[in-house]
């Protein structure tokens, strides 16, 4: 029972063998949800069709930071529609991006706010995008009473101190295939000291592969890696492992088990 709580299966890279990879990571890995993620008109499109067509598979929309200079009033008009779609269960991925800087910082920051004022609205959780950007993220979602909703802290990437903060203001952490890098000192702190219920494995696939498939292209079914690395460093069972954070994915996205 491992739950994928972040993909792109939807992702060019996956066009020649989709079906497989979903069927791999289906029956061969233990993966039995995923949240595939849709950030631009395109994509959310595609998520949904993904959704729609396998039933163990959700689907997240919103507007990517490094897009927002494209979004429009009209765009998040559609994405509030689409929030009374059975298979949506979060808005996201959303947030700040300064590394790419492709869209002006106080366009990310008034899409960012626009979104997560609709989740409120709306009482769906978020998936955040935090990168090189953690004081303004931290500043906009205490602004926004992003708290009132939660949500995930997608592929964590601060310290113990910003996780705490996040924590705080009740959103889940989600790590992925940089917990298993040899070099990587923050996530494997975070994966040891975040408490077990507020704990999620994602994949970003087909981005940030785990080892050793690092720099390779990233699958679902790699969750299995990410999960056993974290139990490694907990001293936990893959198994234990994987159902909490089952659990965890599941309260989160408001799913059970007749969903």
């Amino acid at each position: 029972m491992l739950f994928d709580s972040h993909a792109h299966l939807n992702d060019g890279q996956f066009d020649e063998d989709r079906e497989e990879v979903i069927r791999r990571a289906r029956e061969e890995y233990g993966v039995s949800r995923i949240v595939n993620i849709g950030f631009n008109r395109e994509t959310i499109r595609t998520s949904l069709e993904l959704a729609e067509t396998y039933d163990f598979i959700y689907s997240a929309v919103g507007w990517h930071p490094i897009e927002a200079k494209h979004c429009t009033d009209e765009d998040l008009d559609w994405i509030e529609s689409l929030t009374d779609h059975p298979k949506v269960v979060a808005l996201g991925e959303m947030g700040l991006d300064y590394h790419w800087d492709t869209s002006p910082k106080g366009v990310q920051e008034s899409v960012f706010r626009q979104q997560i004022r609709l989740a409120r609205e709306v009482n769906l959780p978020i998936i955040i995008h935090d990168r090189d950007a953690h004081e303004d993220v931290l500043r906009i979602l205490r602004e926004e009473k992003a708290d009132e909703v939660g949500g995930v802290m997608h592929c964590f990437s601060g310290d113990w101190e910003m996780a705490e903060a996040c924590l705080d203001l009740n959103f889940y952490i989600g790590l992925g295939g940089p917990v298993t890098f040899k070099n990587a000192k923050d996530p494997k702190v975070i994966a040891e000291k975040v408490p077990m219920d507020r704990l999620l494995v994602e994949t970003d696939c087909p981005y940030l592969a785990p080892h050793p498939h690092r720099g390779k292209r990233n699958e679902s079914g790699y969750i299995r890696l990410i999960a056993d690395k974290i139990a490694e460093i907990r001293g936990m069972t893959l198994e234990e492992v994987a159902r909490q954070t089952y659990e965890n994915a599941s309260r989160l996205f408001r799913l059970n088990e007749s969903s």
